[in-house]
């Protein structure tokens, strides 16, 4: 297996990362966290050099594309943990006659991760505020909470939420999954542990959550590593911490199988997925070595290796591509938009 790395551009404190498809081509987005720093995307084959998303509004801590929506997408603009009141809010983007306008369309303090569930042809929105309100950055007194609703049709209309659950200390970690039965869910880590919360499977039906884990979980990602039926659970423990874990469910309950051995400080982010067919977890650091690595079972045992260092990933996206995989990573500490190129 062969990793290139190419980057697409200098981007200071890069934070956010994801990809659309639209007009049959696909396009790599990649924004910061700082105020006044541009969004901008690349597209196909190549890479090159598509659009600027936007100049002005920074902070983006999320990007997610509206499902059964071609060319309109959901962001997070304006978090910034130093900043109180908040100004975080989710904005509506729309390619219109080739240009993004953007809509506000939701303000919560201190949201800071989002998702779109497309159940039927229902699109539910969930968003973690990962506190309630915050005195100065370190103040982590009010608990985070979940938000729940659905989304209308266009940004004209109101986006409506209520809470599902409260109580979520520092309530960083996301990660959206499917069950067996390719029904969607997501998992929230945070200080009192890991959380599962479904959507309903008709509209007006009750969300479910449910405790899955035990402990402080900064972040998540879930996958079957090893082919055995059953995902596990790769975890940053606590928040920004300095441990990273693979958690199997043995005996009826998940129990650490694996711990990544590199000494770390303010682990960020996780990913899961397959390269070239293979059952991987991906994850960054963003202190001391700043690595970005990955994990995987074989022969019995699991397998790490680095793929980069210096370069502190704030967040990464895997795309599986025909003949490549890609995993774009947002590099915060190296100030820079990456892609590594992953083929045989």
């Amino acid at each position: 297996m062969k990793i290139t790395k190419k980057k697409l551009d200098d981007i200071k404190r890069c934070y956010a990362v994801s990809s659309m498809n639209y007009d049959g081509v696909n396009h790599y987005i990649f924004a910061s966290e700082d105020p006044d720093v541009i969004c901008e995307s690349f597209k196909g084959e190549n890479f090159e050099f598509d659009c600027e998303l936007w100049k002005k509004a920074g902070g983006c801590m999320s990007l997610i594309p509206i499902p059964n929506k071609e060319k309109e997408f959901l962001a997070i603009q304006e978090f910034y943990m130093k900043v109180s009141p908040s100004l975080a809010k989710v904005v509506w983007g729309k390619l219109v006659d080739g240009k993004w306008e953007y809509k506000d369309i939701l303000q919560i303090p201190y949201i800071h991760r989002f998702d779109i569930y497309r159940v039927g042809d229902v699109n539910y929105f969930i968003v973690a505020t990962i506190a309630e309100l915050k005195d100065n950055k370190e103040d982590w007194s009010r608990a985070g909470k979940i938000y729940v609703g659905v989304l209308p049709e266009s940004p004209e209309e109101e986006l409506k939420v209520e809470v599902l659950r409260d109580g979520m200390f520092r309530n960083h970690g996301y990660s959206r999954d499917y069950d067996s039965d390719g029904s969607v869910c997501g998992y929230f880590g945070c200080d009192d542990g890991l959380y599962k919360v479904k959507p309903p499977k008709n509209l007006g039906g009750e969300w479910s959550v449910e405790k899955v884990m035990d402990g402080m979980v900064g972040e998540v990602s879930l996958i079957d590593i090893d082919n055995d039926g059953v995902k596990e659970i790769m975890t940053i423990e606590a928040f920004h911490g300095n441990k990273i874990h693979i958690h199997k469910m043995i005996d009826g309950e998940y129990k650490k199988v694996y711990t990544y051995e590199n000494e770390i400080d303010f682990a960020h982010s996780l990913t899961s997925g397959t390269l070239r067919g293979v059952p991987t977890f991906i994850a960054g650091v963003r202190r001391i070595d700043a690595e970005l690595f990955y994990v995987q079972y074989v022969d019995g045992k699991f397998v790490t290796n680095i793929i980069d260092k210096g370069v502190g990933p704030a967040n990464l996206h895997l795309v599986n591509e025909g003949n490549r995989d890609l995993i774009l990573s947002a590099n915060h500490t190296a100030n820079e938009a990456v892609v590594y190129i992953v083929e045989d």
